[in-house]
């Protein structure tokens, strides 16, 4: 049976997002990003957006869930789902082929697997019984509602700790009647760089975004009203070049740690790609940037 759905992930710097968007052009298809801080404005340079990319040929590619919401609200999986099927239907409905690229692994994760999440507003009594608690028996109480967790940093952080629980709870309180969305039937492609070309190709980006204007990015945003905290946040180009604009590293510092965190990033998304694969999703890998294998192997999937 013919997929409905083609998704290529890849580790950050793999250059999925060239790939994606000539194929999407060729193809006559729509990008859906499924990037967390690509959704929101204003950060340009140091998520990669590349929007020049989505020009071929004089013609604009269309693309989805970039660019959607102020830097100042918070996205989450609940509401990329949300979304996603919103954007996924209608693209179904005009015959158009989404092409999902992405290296957010939860997020591509939720939608090959079909995680199902309830709505759950915020509830303001539940979080101040839960704000009293140790972080300790948080993470109990959470570990009683749901057993296996998709992503360990819910029992790090308190107040992620906090929201994850409200989420659980909502999720037995809902019927699961409420769900239901298209099918999703997607063949996955992933970008494969050996190590240590992939590490050369994430620092010479580095050194890239910087020439770009990423520390005047950030200097931009923080004037505009974002808090340090908020900055901080957001990660990896943003928590570094902020330390750096606050005077508590120097410029050689700044460097050399944001770019250790980005190749502890791509280690990471690496990890996550692999253990897909363990919990049986199948991920066709391609090496390089080999356009031509990648769009032979896409259309054996579309026209079987």
């Amino acid at each position: 049976m013919a997929k409905n759905l083609i998704i290529v992930l890849g580790a950050t710097a793999s250059g999925k997002t060239k790939l994606s968007v000539r194929l999407a052009y060729e193809l006559k298809g729509e990008i859906i990003s499924v990037d967390s801080r690509q959704v929101y404005k204003g950060l340009d340079i140091g998520t990669g957006k590349d929007l020049k990319e989505y020009i071929i040929n004089e013609h604009n590619i269309p693309y989805h869930l970039i660019d959607i919401i102020s830097a100042e609200e918070e996205f989450n999986l609940f509401e990329f789902q949300t979304r996603f099927y919103e954007i996924y239907s209608r693209l179904l409905q005009r015959n158009v082929l989404p092409v999902v690229v992405g290296g957010t692994g939860l997020y591509l994760e939720s939608i090959i697997r079909d995680y199902q999440l309830p709505p759950a507003p915020p509830d303001r009594e539940l979080r101040k019984n839960l704000q009293m608690k140790p972080i300790e028996e948080l993470q109990r109480d959470l570990l009683v509602l749901k057993t296996q967790l998709h992503n360990k940093t819910d029992i790090e952080d308190k107040d992620r700790l906090i929201r994850a629980i409200e989420i659980e709870r909502a999720r037995r309180r809902q019927s699961a009647e409420l769900f239901k969305r298209p099918i999703v039937d997607a063949a996955v492609f992933g970008i494969h760089w050996e190590r240590a070309v992939l590490r050369k190709r994430i620092t010479a980006r580095l050194k890239q975004r910087l020439e770009q204007g990423l520390i005047e990015e950030v200097k931009a945003l923080q004037i505009s009203g974002l808090s340090w905290a908020r900055l901080d946040s957001l990660g990896l180009e943003y928590r570094h070049v902020a330390q750096y604009l606050q005077g508590k590293v120097s410029y050689d510092e700044m460097f050399t740690k944001l770019n250790t965190s980005i190749h502890q990033f791509a280690k990471r998304q690496e990890t996550w790609f692999r253990r897909m694969e363990r919990k049986g999703i199948t991920i066709n890998w391609i090496n390089g940037d080999d356009y031509n294998l990648l769009k032979e192997s896409v259309l054996k999937y579309l026209n079987d």
